[in-house]
């Protein structure tokens, strides 16, 4: 049986990640591909426990639990629904992963990428997904679109300073020019089906080259 692909979204807040995995998700299945969407912190029963445990207000994790707590959720995650899934044939399509924490906790946390590096080691095996579309968008446009879909109820992450999210869109730009084999940068500008036009001919040559 051939291998599914692994792909996943990742942005700053307000980027559009689940209107496009949405959508990539109703192509695909336009196509006849057997697929599953996901995302992280979640995608498991004990994931979406520490997601609950992660994003409330009431609680004020440091940078290191956080960390810790994400690579836990993303260990179960993966042992038990992303690799099965991508050695079963199917494609998976994951709304945050990996790289969220490297840009996170990693670079606007201070961490340091080698440590979330070693943790997704231990935890996940180190699996990298075969394609990462990085969403970008104008800041102040980002931060509109976050307002109205939070409708000023953001998560514990997403109600952080906006100088730790200019760091954050920083520290993913980084990580997409340091590895451009795996990364594609598409514009988030413009309306749904325009952007989604660019993540389809991202998806495209990924598949066209392996």
């Amino acid at each position: 049986m051939a291998r599914g692909r692994f792909i996943t979204f990742e942005g700053g807040e307000g980027v559009g990640k689940s209107t496009q995995i949405a959508l990539l998700a109703k192509a695909l299945a336009e196509r006849g591909i057997d697929h599953v969407v996901t995302r992280e912190p979640g995608g498991t029963p004990g994931a979406e426990a520490l997601r609950a445990l992660l994003l409330s207000p009431d609680n004020d994790w440091g940078d290191r639990a956080e960390a810790l707590l994400f690579a836990a959720a993303r260990s179960d995650h993966v042992e038990k629904l992303i690799r099965p899934a991508i050695e079963s044939g199917k494609w998976v399509l994951c709304d945050r992963y990996l790289d969220s924490s490297r840009a996170y906790q990693g670079g606007a946390g201070g961490l340091g990428d080698e440590d979330i590096l070693e943790l997704h080691l231990i935890g996940s095996m180190g699996l990298l997904p075969d394609l990462t579309i990085l969403l970008e968008l104008d800041p102040s446009e980002a931060a509109r679109r976050a307002d109205d879909r939070d409708a000023g109820a953001a998560d514990r992450i997403g109600a952080k300073a906006s100088d730790y999210h200019a760091d954050v869109r920083a520290c993913f730009r980084a990580l997409a020019d340091a590895d451009p084999d795996r990364f594609a940068i598409v514009s988030a500008d413009g309306t749904a089906d325009d952007v989604h036009a660019r993540v389809l001919h991202a998806v495209d040559s990924m598949a066209a080259a392996r």
